[in-house]
């Protein structure tokens, strides 16, 4: 799983307060939201979220740490908004053989 899937995993976990909500938004296993927040939270060192029985929510590093995620998922989706379905513009010039031609 790469980083940005898990920062994905993350932000919706936050927005949703619940471990099984995000699952189901980004339709995966519920085991699979929870091992990728603890692989995330063992790689950057810190506890992000606060988990009770009755609700999840992020720690003052989790708070930090959402902030800027939501800043960069918005920024790579507008990157990628910006190259999608778009048409080829301009002059195509191919050079070949006279043979070929």
């Amino acid at each position: 799983m790469d980083r940005f899937q898990e920062m994905q995993i993350f932000t919706r976990i936050v927005d949703r307060r619940s471990f099984t909500q995000a699952a189901e938004d980004l339709n995966l296993p519920r085991a699979t939201v929870t091992n990728s927040i603890k692989r995330l939270e063992t790689r950057l060192g810190v506890r992000l979220l606060e988990r009770t029985t009755r609700q999840v929510k992020p720690t003052h590093e989790g708070e930090a740490y959402y902030q800027r995620c939501t800043r960069l998922l918005a920024d790579l989706e507008e990157t990628e908004e910006a190259f999608r379905d778009t048409d080829p513009q301009g002059r195509l010039r191919v050079n070949m053989q006279g043979t070929l031609a």
